[in-house]
């Protein structure tokens, strides 16, 4: 069980050591209040049911409510002699009510009862997370809204590709965070279970109301299966699952922010409450902030590895290995908190350079594709057309010339007289991107659409019934 539970059955006592390193209490600490609620309501059900007596009840009731008043006020530190966050709650009852308190465990397990408080933790931290993703989210659709007449270059491998609208680039991501979202709200549904009178595997032989808990905790349903009950991790390695996938999200982004915000890109600058400096060179303007987004990627990715390695091998029913899950839970919630708002903060405060992003967007010839095209309509096949303007490309480069632009109008009549010069004035950075009208291409009216559906999707989930619970 989590915790030690020691009885009559032993002879001796836990050597210090042991007792340190079997101790949850240094972790498990935050789950105070969930730990009284769960108790709340199942001693609530232990009346309701008449396994202990109403007087007794009413006690225990009290006494857990003064403790939760000394929580909330900041009044209650832990005691270390009581080895976690569950005993310390009933040390504090017993210390308060007497002998009485003894009764609350009646019909549970400390196995139940800690899957119930870690399912009560990571609903109201999964309220919390998609407060700040929609944050985020509006963040992004913001800076979508101001830049959607900038243009900037698109980049596959990390080379300049085709001109798109910066507009295009933040619902981009604003695509990924609805997935984030969306994928929030079924890892909830799914998590939405109570395990409360499960016992330690086999349910409990007390005439209890499982389904009374669960009414008042606001669980949908309770676990089919008493054994699935109180082994069940599957909830946590799917949010560590799920804050894996949004942290890749965001490392992605923090790395961009990285490469653009370089004088080799000159296309943003992070403001200075986001920045750092060097403690040796006086002119550096370190994107420090962005950078840490980035490496924290890599920490909560390693706590899903970690917990999978933990739950890999266990067998049924509760093995106290899968006290190492909270450590890994409770890091990567406090991560992605931070990392939300950090995010957020960055993003409203960044500033858009629309010139150098212009400039760059036809460098490299990024409207060379757009040029093949217009030949192959011509009459042209395309893969002709596409070798033809490949040898172009390659001309021009031989001679030292950055775009086609650059090309003398009669330098280029003597390499290509079937390719009018004309041609390259129609080729503008804001035609080639208004030439894609598809619903999810580059056009204005498109990533204008594009905007109004993102944001009609923000006021909605800001105004929807949050999730289970």
């Amino acid at each position: 069980m989590t915790g030690i539970a020691r009885s009559g059955r032993f002879q001796s006592g836990l050597s210090p050591n042991a007792t340190q390193f079997l101790s949850s209490l240094a972790f498990d600490w935050r789950l105070m209040g969930d730990d009284i609620e769960g108790s709340l309501a199942h001693v609530h059900m232990l009346k309701a049911s008449r396994i202990i007596p109403p007087d007794v009840a009413q006690r225990i009731e009290a006494g857990l409510l003064s403790i939760k008043e000394d929580w909330h006020q900041g009044r209650l530190e832990p005691n270390p002699e009581w080895e976690d966050v569950h005993m310390n709650v009933e040390g504090r009852l017993k210390e308060r009510i007497g002998e009485d308190a003894g009764y609350l465990h009646t019909a549970r397990s400390r196995n139940d009862q800690v899957a119930v408080d870690m399912h009560l933790y990571m609903r109201r931290e999964g309220h919390f997370i998609k407060e700040g993703l929609l944050q985020l989210a509006a963040a992004l659709s913001l800076l979508a809204k101001d830049t959607l007449d900038v243009i900037m270059p698109g980049y596959t491998h990390l080379q300049p590709a085709q001109p798109i609208r910066m507009a295009h680039y933040w619902l981009s991501y604003g695509a990924m965070i609805q997935r984030d979202v969306s994928r929030l709200d079924d890892w909830a549904a799914r998590a939405d279970r109570s395990p409360l009178g499960a016992g330690a595997l086999a349910g409990t032989p007390y005439p209890s109301q499982p389904d009374m808990t669960r009414s008042e905790l606001g669980f949908s349903a309770i676990y089919a299966n008493s054994l699935d009950a109180v082994s069940d991790r599957d909830y946590l390695l799917e949010f560590l699952s799920w804050a894996s996938i949004f942290m890749v999200h965001v490392s992605r982004l923090a790395e961009e922010l990285v490469l653009w915000s370089t004088p080799a890109f000159g296309f943003v600058t992070l403001h200075d409450q986001y920045s750092t400096g060097s403690s040796i060179m006086p002119q550096k303007k370190n994107p420090d902030t962005a950078e840490l987004l980035r490496g924290k990627s890599g920490r909560v990715v390693g706590h899903l590895s970690g917990l999978m390695m933990v739950m890999k091998g266990l067998p049924l029913a509760y093995n106290t290995d899968m006290q190492e899950d909270k450590e890994a839970v409770f890091d990567t919630v406090d991560t992605v908190k931070a990392v939300l708002g950090v995010l957020t903060g960055l993003l409203k405060t960044l500033t858009i350079h629309p010139g150098p992003m212009h400039q760059a967007a036809l460098k490299e010839f990024s409207n060379a594709t757009d040029l093949a095209d217009r030949l192959s309509s011509s009459g042209i096949p395309f893969r002709q057309a596409h070798h033809r303007v490949g040898e172009l490309v390659q001309q021009c480069v031989a001679q030292g010339y950055a775009s086609f632009h650059d090309v003398p109008e009669d330098q280029w009549g003597q390499w290509v007289p079937e390719i009018p010069y004309a041609w390259l004035t129609e080729l503008t950075a804001e035609a080639l991107v208004d030439a894609r009208t598809q619903t999810f291409g580059t056009s204005r009216d498109s990533v204008s659409h594009q905007w109004t559906q993102f944001q009609d999707w923000i006021l909605h989930e800001s105004t929807s019934p949050d999730m289970p619970g």
